[in-house]
């Protein structure tokens, strides 16, 4: 068994020319092009899919070899996983896999009698072997084909960064390296995630933030971190949609996601290393500003100038001022398009998921027993937000939209605090 680190990134179609004369990778150690045909399998209700089990066969030259992998952990496009390969002859055989339990079930007749092809993959790939210094060794490999299944097909566009040997630092600082000239955002959805949903036929649509699997006992700076991997997901699956659709709740969840991370930081700054929010929320502001402009003037259309419409049909003004509406907000949409193609967003993601992958985040067990609780942390905070909430409705007036403004923004960030530590409170579901 061998573990695989990975970091995905998205590359765009029209990107990859340029990519590859970066100096990143033009100076390699080697370069190889490959076509490589791969073959995914499961059985017909799925099992192995349920199972968090992937099992692959792939087309290298005139040989076929047979891939498992267990998805085991990923956070934000970096993925951990054991994997076991062997060749391919002309049946499957799981004699290799030195996992007992995963072996003993994959050899079942209901696994192994019933497994039958899901989807197929069809891709260039260009690999480098990359040697950052002493003791640190990275593949880029980068892809461009397709993706099929049950007669549906979508582009592949990726780069993927496999680390040999060295630190996990050095696969974002690589990453970091080649997004300062090219949009590289992490990627969430495997190819094998999009396989299933080809052969589903699974519509894209808009997602909302998750409950975050926190508990009274963590850490906080460990409770800190799943919940903003958990922001940047939720940022990160809404980015296609809000790049390709018209769809504003697209828009409006990003918008939620960049939120929900400020407020997190802002809840959990006692406890932040020095510095961290320093790099990361001068990027977050220039992307919630384009958000929060096309975010406003569709409720300003959604919510005020079509039912005003509506009751006034013969009102031309109201139709004068709904086009204008509707041209500005052609132009945030555009803005936000740019925004999102620009290597300042793939260098804001990257960078906060470095962040939250190294020290003091990423430290060995019993680093951070003298820290307080999370129940003790929260306790503090959430009773100091309620604290400053009750002094801005005091001083807020019906005659000061300002002062009902700040009220609004206080009761939206005391929200967002009992949504994060919601997990806590037994027989509780917070709202997304």
């Amino acid at each position: 068994m061998a573990q695989q680190i990975t970091l995905k990134l998205e590359a765009a179609e029209d990107s990859h020319s340029a990519l590859q004369r970066h100096p990143a990778l033009a100076g390699a150690t080697t370069r190889e092009q490959h076509q490589l045909v791969s073959i995914y399998y499961d059985t017909g209700r799925m099992a192995l899919r349920r199972a968090g089990i992937l099992l692959r066969l792939r087309k290298h030259g005139a040989s076929w070899q047979q891939t498992i992998k267990r998805q085991d952990d990923s956070d934000g496009g970096l993925t951990r996983r054991p994997e076991w390969q062997a060749p391919y002859l002309n049946h499957f055989d799981f004699s290799h896999v030195d996992d007992a339990e995963l072996r003993e079930w994959l050899q079942r007749d209901k696994i192994a009698g019933r497994i039958t092809a899901i989807f197929e993959t069809n891709v260039r790939r260009t690999v480098w072997q990359i040697d950052r210094g002493p003791g640190s060794r990275i593949l880029a490999k980068l892809d461009r084909g397709w993706i099929a299944s049950s007669g549906r097909r979508e582009t592949i566009s990726e780069l993927e960064l496999q680390l040999l040997s060295g630190s996990v630092d050095s696969l974002y600082a690589l990453a970091l390296e080649l997004a300062q000239r090219q949009p590289l955002p992490p990627l969430l959805l495997s190819k094998a995630e999009r396989g299933y949903r080809l052969f589903h036929d699974t519509p894209r649509q808009p997602v909302k933030a998750g409950r975050v699997p926190i508990d009274a006992q963590d850490a906080p700076l460990a409770a800190f971190r799943l919940i903003a991997l958990d922001c940047l997901s939720h940022l990160q699956l809404n980015h296609a949609g809000a790049a390709r659709s018209d769809d504003a709740e697209y828009v409006h969840q990003m918008r939620v996601a960049t939120r929900r991370l400020r407020a997190a930081m802002r809840m959990f700054g006692p406890v932040l290393p020095d510095g961290f929010a320093g790099q990361l929320v001068p990027p977050m502001r220039e992307l919630m500003r384009a958000l929060g402009q096309a975010r406003d003037l569709d409720v300003l259309m959604a919510e005020i100038v079509a039912p005003v419409a509506d009751a006034l049909p013969d009102e031309p003004r109201l139709t004068d001022l709904a086009s204008a509406i509707t041209n500005r907000l052609y132009d945030a949409r555009n803005a936000i398009r740019h925004s999102l193609r620009q290597p300042a967003y793939g260098q804001l993601l990257l960078t906060a998921a470095s962040l939250l992958q190294s020290a003091p985040f990423i430290e060995a067990p019993g680093a951070a027993d003298e820290t307080p609780s999370l129940l003790q942390f929260a306790d503090r905070r959430l009773r100091r937000l309620l604290k400053k909430v009750l002094e801005l409705a005091a001083a807020a007036r019906a005659e000061s939209p300002p002062s009902l403004h700040e009220l609004r923004i206080g009761i939206k960030r005391l929200r967002y605090a009992i949504e994060f530590f919601d997990p806590m409170i037994p027989g509780k579901s917070g709202a997304n």
